[in-house]
């Protein structure tokens, strides 16, 4: 895919959106969902300009641009600092190259570390590194060493994601023909736990389920999904959500830019949000964050169960879920839709 095919058509995409009246402030900036990076130093800041160009950026906005290790040269870091970035989110995974070579990445723990250095040169101040846990037991990876790592880089940031198996993707496919074993359910929570522990004797802020921040430092972007706030998503498979109904485009990146320049709509289908569904979501994303969650009186008869098993706490009607609780956030959830 060329850098200036791509650009030509996302600006085509934010163009119909501001001409359709929706040129609000933007208060954060968020390159992801796939490997940004990749445009390189004047690809990303092509990229940073297109959004520019349409819509106006505030002055304190948080920009982020999600970054292979592999592509975090100086050069690029430098051009990303220059043309606005002021975050970076380094999918590094983990800092074992056994594991980095069964996950199919190409780069290596030393050049994970080697990234965030890289960023801290160019002035860029705030980096969040991305790890993955629960990996097959057979791959004798120790989870505490790389949290001993990640800490050891000082990042301002960390998000944490349980490895997942799905139907059709190679690692599903492997589980199914046996030659891989996902790590046991047991070895998540204590994984899970270990995390916490760990972060939170570090000085960081267990804010979300899966992500730590030092003081002041939450993702900004990502904690906007989480209050419910309208978002614009531009490009393949992009999400956009504006207090009521919820859309997505089109997948295949042929077909998205076919449709762009043929004058037709990149949404692939969209939902308006019922008063069940705003009441769901707003259970679960209120469970999943430390704001947590304002319940009626039925439902806080039902949280009060969660209190002895320590699984929640319980203050001026609001209920916050532990770590134990965040381990069993999707039944807890579910008990409180009754759904």
């Amino acid at each position: 895919m060329p850098v200036s095919e791509y650009l030509g058509a996302l600006a085509v995409e934010l163009g119909r959106v501001a001409a359709n009246g929706d040129r609000s402030k933007l208060s954060t900036l968020y390159f992801g969902g796939g490997t940004p990076s990749k445009l390189g130093p004047d690809g990303v800041a092509q990229m940073v300009a297109v959004v520019r160009s349409r819509f106006e950026l505030g002055e304190d906005a948080e920009v982020t641009l999600e970054a292979n290790p592999e592509d975090v040269t100086p050069e690029a870091a430098w051009a990303w600092r220059e043309a606005g970035v002021n975050r970076l989110s380094i999918g590094i995974q983990s800092f074992d190259d056994s594991v980095l070579e069964w996950m199919h990445r190409t780069h290596s723990a030393d050049k994970g570390a080697h990234a965030v250095k890289v960023a801290r040169a160019a002035d860029i101040s705030n980096v969040s590194i991305d790890l993955i846990f629960s990996v097959p037991d057979k791959l004798n990876r120790s989870w505490r060493l790389d949290l001993e790592r990640a800490l050891e880089l000082e990042p301002e940031h960390l998000s944490l994601y349980g490895l997942t198996v799905e139907k059709g993707t190679p690692l599903g496919r492997w589980e199914a023909s046996g030659e891989v074993t996902a790590g046991a359910e047991d070895g998540y929570a204590e994984q899970f736990l270990l995390a916490h522990d760990m972060m939170l004797g570090a000085g960081f802020d267990h804010y979300e389920v899966s992500n730590f921040a030092r003081a002041g430092l939450n993702s900004r972007h990502n904690s906007a999904y989480w209050t419910g706030a309208p978002y614009i998503g531009a490009g393949p498979s992009a999400h956009s959500f504006n207090g009521e109904t919820r859309s997505w485009n089109v997948a295949p990146y042929a077909d998205w830019q076919k449709r762009l320049y043929a004058g037709k709509d990149v949404v692939e289908e969209s939902e308006n949000l019922t008063d069940r569904n705003r009441q769901a979501e707003d259970v679960y994303l209120g469970l999943r964050t430390t704001a947590g969650y304002k319940a009626s009186s039925r439902e806080l008869d039902i949280a009060r169960h969660w209190v002895d098993p320590g699984w929640a706490h319980i203050e001026n009607g609001t209920v916050r879920l532990t770590a134990e609780g965040w381990l069993r956030l999707d039944s807890l959830a579910a008990g409180l839709t009754g759904e």
